[in-house]
Formats: structure tokens, C-alpha cells, sequence
């Protein structure tokens, strides 16, 4: 696994890596927007209601990663614009991690 020097990018010891995301909701499309406070600043197209935002995060994430939906999850900041997702060990290997940069 080839990991960018990032600091939003947390490996952790069972192989995961934790991704710190701050989300800004409602923009005209989804896309980088550089680093806020050690986190990845992602404006997103989705809303911000009943879920929708965590769930196009979630789907963006996976899609440019390279990887499917079920290898990443949200594991804290359900109702706030920060958060934090969880890929998976086994996804790990194969993530394309540089497309984060962009």
C-alpha cells in the first residue's frame, strides 16, 4: 500500500485507513477543494438532508478511489460537517490514493 504524505490520510495498525473529510453541502458539483484544518475539503452536490450528503461522500469516495461502495464506511461525524471514513484493509492495496489530489 501506497500511501500520498497527507495529513488527512490515518493508516491504522489493522490495515484501514481512516480519511478526515470536511464536507461543504450543497455546491454546483462535487469535487476537491484542497485541505482545511489537517482535513480534505470536499464540496459535494448533495444536500444535507436525511442523509444524502453521507451517502454521495460515501459513493464519491469509493468512485474515485477505484473501489466499491461496501469498502468504505462512515465511522464518525454522521451530522457534522467533519467526518471521518473508514476504507477497508483489503481495499487498501488497491486504492488510488493519488486521485485524491486532484
Amino acid at each position: 500500500m501506497l500511501l500520498p504524505q497527507a495529513t488527512y490520510l490515518r493508516p491504522e495498525k489493522t490495515g484501514t485507513v481512516i480519511v478526515d473529510i470536511h464536507v461543504i453541502p450543497n455546491a454546483s458539483h462535487t469535487q476537491v477543494d484542497g485541505e482545511h484544518d489537517g482535513a480534505l475539503r470536499v464540496r459535494l452536490h448533495a444536500p444535507p438532508v436525511d442523509g444524502k450528503a453521507n451517502l454521495a461522500l460515501i459513493a464519491w469516495l469509493a468512485r474515485t478511489l477505484g473501489l466499491a461502495k461496501r469498502d468504505v464506511e462512515l465511522v464518525r461525524g454522521q451530522t457534522s460537517k467533519r467526518k471521518q471514513l473508514r476504507v477497508s484493509a483489503a481495499a487498501c492495496i488497491k486504492a488510488q490514493w493519488l486521485a485524491l489530489n486532484s
